[in-house]
């Protein structure tokens, strides 16, 4: 168990959370949420004893032992994987190095020998036999395959150091768990995996994540980073983001009829305080009107930007013609191949497949980036794509541009004032407008491209990742913005929540061919005839 007494956390004027006292029990998994800024991944980083708070304690049942997804890519850079993995056991680690030490020894005294035994109980205890077959089991499951387990873990890729550090966290079953953002980066089949794992773990989770759907299927309980606090709620992510709707609605409301009843009493206090025959009246009014207490709603940290788009023009009867599409990299890896479909009106595809790289490689062909080694495609005449792409570095590099100058560049209206209002329904307001586009973080970046395609008004969406570096907030909006469109979309997400809600066909690419489905999301992954398709199609 962790407790959380009387803390609070301050940088000069600015109050993070104040007064904050939780506590977080075995058993239970507690996600961590807020707008961006708010405090999650810090408030982690306290439990964790990487950051000091301001005032207050954290205190853990002794003997308890907590395990952290770090975040430094490099920190194990020259360690095998294997034995990555096995170091999230701190304790099982030490005694496995001592061991190794212990043994290497010419001159092994009877004391050593004592020694050895201790460390062998030890050993033992913590199930040090079966480490390298458990690490590698959480390895595998995470996607890691046995090849890689005992190479260094410079040689892998970010990605797949990601992986390890995700294994070394839950190696060994920890008492407690602290995951931040743990999803990033996984593929479809190892975050249902996670999901699986994390819904059967006996002990205590605290997680931070912008992903609804993984939220709402490991999470016992919501603490909710506002107004300074930090409150706690029973239930998974949709139960309290429709409790907390229904709150704001009912607190709304109370607060209107009670301003609609003091505009009353004032009105009648005007008109007949001077008139003798209604005085006694005007009096008694007066003193309701002095106990009428409104409370006013608190101005939540929550900020949902306004991203609606709008089409310059409908689509014609033609809108995408896809014949026999391939693409093999020049190292000779085919990404995917025979990919033949047409695109219908109110088409929302997801598209998926195993190797991210070919979601990424069939937009660049789309839009002509990249020519493909087999097959074509041809556009309707009345079609007008736009593109978000995955990676946007290349619209902001050398360029020091302020957000308004960045933005006038794709917009045919220049005025000044048009552009500001644009940037402020995105939430760039005031001096913000004028800060170099160089600056911007992953968030805010990815907010300008938004605004650079509802500029565009195409009638058909390329969406690679779109939710990457999105808040709760922001990818609520955004989800909600492209049900009300009327165009077509194209996209790939690992939001579950944004794909299954967005979705009403299914398209995969793979090496051997296409699978092309008229379905939601969820029943397509979880159709056992469509997985054991899926199977043979990537053999």
């Amino acid at each position: 168990m962790i407790s959380v007494s009387n803390l609070s956390l301050r940088y000069g004027k600015r109050t993070l959370f104040d007064e904050v006292n939780l506590k977080f029990t075995a058993g239970n998994c507690y996600g961590i949420i807020g707008a961006n800024g708010a405090g999650k991944s810090t408030f982690l980083k306290i439990l964790s004893g990487d950051v000091d708070p301001t005032t207050g304690a954290i205190e853990i049942t002794p003997g308890e032992r907590m395990a952290v997804l770090r975040q430094n890519h490099f920190e194990y850079d020259e360690f095998p994987v294997i034995e990555t993995v096995i170091m999230g056991h701190k304790k099982l680690y030490e005694v496995i190095k001592q061991k190794e030490i212990l043994y290497a020894k010419a001159d092994f005294t009877e004391e050593d020998g004592h020694l050895a035994g201790e460390l062998e109980g030890l050993f033992a205890e913590m199930n040090g036999w079966d480490a390298e077959s458990d690490a590698a089991e959480l390895l595998s499951h995470l996607g890691i395959k046995e090849d890689y387990h005992y190479r260094l873990m410079k040689e892998l890729t970010n990605n797949e150091k990601v992986r390890v550090l995700l294994a070394q966290a839950l190696f060994g079953n920890p008492d407690v768990l602290i995951l931040d953002e743990p999803t990033n980066d996984l593929d479809l089949e190892t975050a249902i995996w996670l999901e699986d794992f994390l819904a059967d773990f006996k002990n205590t989770v605290i997680v931070v994540s912008h992903d609804r759907h993984f939220l709402d299927m490991v999470c016992t309980h919501v603490c909710d980073i506002d107004f300074g606090k930090i409150q706690l709620f029973t239930g998974n992510y949709t139960f309290w983001y429709e409790m907390s709707q229904l709150l704001q609605r009912q607190q709304s409301q109370k607060n209107k009829k009670d301003e609609q009843k003091r505009q009353e009493l004032m009105e009648f206090i005007q008109r007949f305080s001077a008139n003798a025959s209604k005085s006694k009246q005007a009096t008694s009014r007066k003193k309701a009107l002095e106990k009428l207490n409104i409370d006013e709603l608190k101005q939540s940290n929550r900020r949902y930007p306004a991203i609606f788009f709008k089409q310059e023009r409908e689509a014609g009867k033609q809108i995408l013609e896809v014949e026999k599409l391939g693409y093999t990299t020049p190292e000779g890896e085919t990404l995917f191949s025979n990919i033949t479909f047409h695109m219908n009106h109110a088409d929302k595809i997801t598209l998926i497949s195993r190797n991210s790289r070919a979601c990424t490689t069939f937009y660049q062909i789309l839009i002509e980036e990249l020519q493909p080694t087999a097959g074509s495609f041809k556009w309707g005449q009345t079609i007008k794509p736009t593109y978000l792409p995955n990676e946007n570095h290349p619209y902001f590099a050398n360029s020091d541009l302020n957000l308004v100058d960045w933005l006038r560049q794709y917009s045919v209206e220049k005025d000044e004032a048009f552009i500001r209002g644009f940037l402020g329904r995105m939430l760039f307001s005031g001096e913000e407008t004028q800060k170099s586009v160089s600056v911007l973080s992953g968030g805010e970046k990815v907010r300008c491209m938004l605004s650079r395609m509802m500029l565009q008004q195409g009638n058909v969406l390329l969406l690679d990742e779109p939710t990457n570096h999105l808040d709760l907030e922001a990818i609520t909006a955004f989800n909600s913005g492209l049900k009300e469109y009327g165009g077509m979309v194209i996209f790939t997400s690992r939001d579950h929540a944004f794909t299954e809600t967005l979705a009403n066909r299914v398209i995969e690419l793979t090496p051997n061919g296409i699978i092309d489905k008229l379905m939601d999301f969820d029943e397509y992954i979880t159709n056992p005839d469509i997985k054991a398709l899926r199977e043979q199609m990537y053999a």
